[in-house]
């Protein structure tokens, strides 16, 4: 299937590993020009490399409010336009929740919940100015269903899932489509600890219907049909993909 994506112009924040890397990838692969934005500069060159000169890598702190307020600006500078943004960079602190200092929390909601709505008023007046574009946050099933240890993140993604929603509303008859991915377990470094542990890893699989961790590249088809052309009466929508977990009684 064509997703129409030749050309289009694409901004992945958290795209030096894990699910935001696979997706900028293969988005590069449609033919659009993909803006990675991370951390690691390190990751990001490697990424950039793999790209076929369609990834350009920009490090970017997602703390930095003033630095994530100008990324749009910037993508567009480069391109000339920002046809589609995925907000996918987060943190994910975990610890009783009794013993959790403030700062953690603040943390948290500035990486998870205020730098992606800063990206998104920023790339979304230039869409909307241009006719149009697509949105997709990265939210988690802990964002649909909280879960301990967890808190602060359980907290920050159900915000994204609203901030999803809302927004998705507001902005509909602009043209700009807001949608919201909420993964499971996935094979990524979020997942480290489990997936070294052969007795963490045994419980874990154990809650999942599907039996199993999956891969990064079986979030991509989705990813990349959302911020397409194609998914353009789609919107205000969350889309578990958690192997059945969430589902499960």
């Amino acid at each position: 299937m064509d997703l129409r994506l030749r050309d289009a112009v694409v901004l992945v924040t958290g795209a030096s590993r894990g699910l935001g890397a696979a997706i900028a990838l293969r988005l590069a692969a449609e033919g659009a020009h993909v803006v990675g934005a991370a951390r690691s500069k390190d990751a990001l060159d490697e990424l950039a490399e793999r790209g076929d000169g369609r990834i350009t890598a920009v490090e970017a702190d997602m703390r930095d409010e003033d630095a994530v307020a100008g990324l749009a600006d910037e993508v567009v500078a480069r391109h000339g336009r920002i046809d589609a943004l995925l907000n996918n960079a987060g943190v994910a602190p975990a610890g009783r929740f009794a013993d959790q200092d403030p700062a953690v929390w603040k943390e948290t909601m500035a990486v998870n919940v205020i730098a992606p709505m800063l990206l998104a008023r920023a790339a979304g007046r230039h869409m909307i100015a241009q006719g149009g574009g697509r949105i997709v946050n990265v939210a988690s099933t802990t964002g649909v269903r909280g879960k301990p240890h967890l808190v602060a993140y359980s907290t920050s993604k159900g915000a994204v899932v609203r901030f999803t929603e809302a927004l998705a509303a507001e902005w509909a008859a602009k043209n700009v489509q807001v949608n919201c991915l909420a993964p499971g377990a996935f094979r990524t470094d979020a997942q480290r600890a489990v997936l070294e542990s052969p007795d963490l890893l045994r419980r874990r699989v154990a809650r999942i219907p599907a039996g199993r961790i999956a891969d990064p590249a079986e979030l991509v088809p989705l990813a990349c049909l959302l911020l397409s052309p194609l998914s353009s009466f789609t919107t205000g929508a969350t889309f578990v993909v958690d192997g059945g977990e969430s589902g499960k009684l």
